[in-house]
């Protein structure tokens, strides 16, 4: 009888485990990168750069102030001004994304010495802890999944850029949906421990959903791979990635369903936010969101080199960049790692060839890709480092040294750009965050703040006493400016305002009179003069927007700051910081207005 073996030992099922290229060499030693820093490193790198953006940037963009800090003042003072997205005849903004940031000021509320300016830049505070965490997350699975060289490069890019400057604690949906697609990315692109599709899903619908539901869309090229490698798959892989599939649309109709519920609470009709924002920016019988303005297909070329310099750059160059590198130096890895890289790299080129063609553009449409534009420079950086590295001939014969000293410069070049960018931005545009300090002292119940050209500088609410309300008076503006939240405690009693029906609103951008104020019902004045603009137009200033800084009769000077004349400033001081010292040409120095808070006098 033939002695009894044992049955072969099962062949474990190979795991499918992505292994970059350029990668493959770093895990086969024992020893670290040197590019390697632990996390919590990275952490206080991504936090020190947006908590210098949550003290020093000014609010860019009035739909900021209009439609996300106006509404959260409401629900925690009750009062506020609201835009017609907001009536609950168009509902195209959530309340839950409004909420959780609400949620955020009312805790600062219960700390000692609260204020509501101090409640302001709590909420920004959050803000910034919050992207830095999620910034850190997609930079580790970058130097696990790619290299510690391209994490850190990574970091790079993002810490000293103008882009991350405006965008990291820019109380915007965009910019939440960059925190979400960040968590989704990392996700999507760490196939360590199997693929994580659902939870990649999961966090790109939260971007959708409670952001912005065009940041869903980034998700694509990770959803089209999946499908692919399903696809030229065996039997049970396949029904693998479609049970993965499944769990990722379960999860993110739980995000919608969670979504609708709130929206549904506030609105007091059942409303899906997120897509009457889809249609109206793309079904639209009215306009659409191109009555706000047009941008020819340069714009977001030339505000993305503003905003990445070197780095725009790097990003664009590095698809062609790796196929290069492929027929120049062919990997031995395989088409799967190639077409791995593309699909990494996919994102910020979809994302930019979309929105550049589309007429009405913004700089924030921009903010959700940043993360990527900032993968795909580190990509292109690290690739061109390994192609000096491994050049031969004259290149080769170039001293490490040297090619590390001209690194070096190249580096420090690019930090002073971003210095002169975002120094050049504060000293430009900080004024409205530090005039209304005064009225805490001058200003009584009751009293009113007026806007009248200078209306869409306003801040925000948080910068008014308590009790005291912002006013618009006529100007030369003819669009559709905000209302006021009713204060009317009715129903439940809590916020009325968001589901009382509203008159004067529409989605056409069409001037309401009702949105006016007697200048004379004025207790204060926010105006700005441009002594340059006057000298242009021979001191002769439109009809609705005389100069009340000069109406020395009725009007005293509280307080005024310096403020650009971005009209009468050169290109190139327009865009950087350059000082005003003697040295400099003339031709070459910004040109300063005053934006100064006023006060009736009383005749």
């Amino acid at each position: 009888m033939p002695p009894r073996t044992a049955p072969p030992a099962p062949v474990p099922q190979q795991r499918r485990e992505f292994v970059h290229p350029q990668a493959g060499h770093a895990k086969k030693k024992d020893k670290p990168s040197p590019y390697g820093i632990e996390p919590i490193t990275a952490f206080y790198f991504f936090l020190a750069a947006n908590l210098v953006a949550a003290w020093f940037a000014p609010i860019q963009d009035c739909d900021e102030t209009f439609n996300y800090w106006e509404p959260t003042h409401y629900l925690s003072h009750g009062y506020g001004l609201q835009t017609w997205e907001y009536s609950p005849d168009y509902a195209i903004r959530s309340w839950l994304y409004v909420g959780l940031h609400a949620v955020a000021g009312n805790f600062r509320r219960l700390l000692p010495q609260s204020t509501k300016v101090a409640e302001f830049y709590f909420v920004r505070y959050v803000l910034a802890f919050v992207c830095a965490l999620c910034q850190t997350m997609m930079w580790r699975v970058i130097a696990i999944v790619l290299t510690p060289r391209i994490g850190l490069f990574f970091i790079a890019a993002l810490v000293t850029s103008p882009g991350n400057f405006h965008a990291s604690t820019a109380y915007l949906p965009s910019s939440f949906a960059m925190y979400m697609a960040m968590l989704g990315a990392a996700a999507f692109m760490n196939w360590n421990g199997g693929l994580k599709t659902s939870q990649g899903m999961f966090w790109f619908a939260v971007a959708g959903v409670i952001g912005w539901p065009f940041a869903a869309a980034l998700c694509a090229p990770f959803l089209l791979e999946e499908g692919l490698l399903a696809l030229m798959s065996d039997k049970d892989a396949f029904i693998e990635a479609l049970v993965r599939f499944f769990r990722g649309v379960i999860a993110a109709l739980i995000v919608v369903f969670f979504d609708f519920a709130i929206n549904t609470f506030f609105y007091k009709k059942v409303e899906v936010v997120s897509w009457n924002i889809v249609k109206y920016n793309i079904f639209s019988e009215t306009g659409g969101p191109n009555l706000y303005g047009t941008e020819p297909w340069t714009f977001y070329f030339k505000n993305l080199t503003l905003n990445f310099h070197l780095w725009f750059v790097l990003a664009l160059l590095a698809i062609p960049l790796f196929l290069l590198q492929k027929m120049v130096s062919p990997s031995t890895q395989g088409m799967s790692s190639s077409m791995r890289s593309i699909v990494i790299m996919a994102p910020f080129y979809m994302w930019l060839a979309i929105f550049t063609l589309q007429p009405h553009k913004e700089e924030r449409f921009m903010y959700p890709a940043y993360p990527f534009l900032a993968l795909n420079a580190a990509m292109s950086l690290h690739i061109l480092f390994r192609a000096v590295g491994h050049t031969k001939g004259l290149i080769g014969k170039v001293p490490a040294r040297l090619k590390l000293y001209l690194v070096f410069v190249v580096g420090v070049l690019s930090l002073d750009l971003s210095f002169l960018r975002i120094y050049g931005l504060y000293t430009a545009y900080s004024a409205p965050l530090s005039i209304y300090k005064p009225l805490t002292e001058l200003g009584g119940r009751g009293d009113s703040v007026c806007f009248g050209k200078d209306w869409y500088r306003f801040p925000t609410s948080y910068f008014l006493p308590n009790d005291m309300r912002a006013k618009f008076i006529r100007s030369e503006f003819r669009g559709l400016l905000p209302g006021e939240f009713s204060e009317a405690r009715t129903g439940f009693g809590f916020w009325s305002g968001t589901w009382l029906p509203t008159m004067g609103f529409n989605d056409r951008n069409e001037e309401d009179l009702g949105k006016y104020v007697d200048l004379r019902t004025c207790a204060f004045l926010v105006d700005t003069q441009f002594p340059e603009q006057q000298k242009q137009l021979g001191w002769a200033a439109p009809e609705n927007e005389p100069d009340y800084v000069a109406d020395v009769e009725h009007w005293e000077e509280v307080k005024c700051l310096p403020f650009l004349d971005a009209a009468s400033t050169p290109f190139l001081a327009r865009v950087l910081w350059v000082p005003d010292w003697k040295v400099v040409p003339e031709r070459f120095r910004r040109r300063w207005g005053r934006h100064c808070l006023l006060k009736r006098r009383k005749i």
